[in-house]
């Protein structure tokens, strides 16, 4: 019996871990689409994220949206199926990116653009007024980290937003209401354990 041959190719690395989240509703609805398991990685939960898109449903549709934070990209990806006009991704974590790319390849997604950058790096290097501002922002960053004041300031100094812009942001209950620019002002607001989430619209008016 001849013996067996030992194989010259290396052994194949073992495939990383990923999670799937699902497409609520909209012309993707029902699609599962996976993305890595990095810590700290924690996509919006399918009912927060309904209760969000229920909120915010009438503003979607042609919205300039900006997933800040994007992880998963579960709510840019949510706000494309419903017909958002177009989605940037911002993330710094270069195998979260990459699925997302993939993602986009896969539901054959045009209107979206991804970074792979810090997102206070990518706030301060925006030139004020560059572009239309943004209808429609999500942010959710990672706890524990200090990250909504700052990102709060920035979007604000550097004119990214829409004069009525819509400004959802999810964050640990224990933080209690984070500081935010004077003219944005709070339309609802829930807490679901130990994650409270909230939406705000921009308001020119209110300003000094």
């Amino acid at each position: 019996m001849p013996k067996p041959t030992k194989s010259n190719r290396s052994p194949r690395a073992p495939e990383p871990a990923s999670g799937e989240l699902r497409i609520i509703a909209g012309s993707w609805r029902g699609r599962k689409l996976k993305f890595p398991a990095l810590p700290g990685l924690r996509p919006t939960p399918n009912r927060v994220r309904e209760t969000l898109f229920n909120w915010v449903q009438a503003s979607v549709p042609g919205s300039r949206c900006l997933d800040l934070f994007a992880g998963s990209g579960a709510l840019g990806l949510e706000a494309l199926s419903r017909g958002a006009g177009s989605v940037t991704f911002i993330d710094n974590a270069t195998q979260a990116v990459r699925q997302l790319r993939d993602n986009l390849q896969l539901l054959k997604a045009d209107n979206a653009q991804v970074h792979t950058a810090p997102a206070m790096d990518w706030l301060a290097r925006h030139e004020p007024g560059a572009g239309p501002g943004y209808d429609l922002v999500f942010l959710d960053p990672p706890f524990h980290c200090d990250l909504l004041p700052q990102a709060c300031e920035l979007l604000e100094s550097r004119h990214l937003l829409a004069s009525r812009a819509l400004i959802y942001i999810e964050s640990e209950s224990e933080l209690g209401i984070p500081q935010l620019p004077e003219n944005w002002r709070p339309l609802r607001s829930k807490t679901a354990g130990q994650v409270t989430y909230s939406l705000y619209v921009r308001d020119d008016s209110t300003k000094v």
